[in-house]
């Protein structure tokens, strides 16, 4: 049984094979994406840092996502 559904007629090999290249493919786009992510975070971290206490507390009321990155690149400090 479990042999039938590995060598699925000859065609396993392919079939196999191409799961493994899709999951490596998605896993490497995934990780791309994350240290691209995190580098931004770190610099919009850094230009955040550089305004006035004042101009700080305005942009993070006016934006939640600069709210977010401004708390989940402290917590990571």
């Amino acid at each position: 049984m479990i042999e039938k559904l590995i060598y699925m007629n000859g065609y396993g090999l392919f079939v196999w094979l191409s799961f493994a290249i899709s999951f490596f493919a998605c896993a490497l786009v995934y990780y791309k994406t994350y240290k691209t992510l995190k580098k931004y975070e770190k610099a919009f971290a850094k230009d955040l840092h550089k305004l006035s206490e004042s101009q700080r507390k305005k942009v993070l009321e006016k934006s939640k996502v600069a709210n977010q990155v401004f708390a989940s690149y402290n917590k990571s400090i």
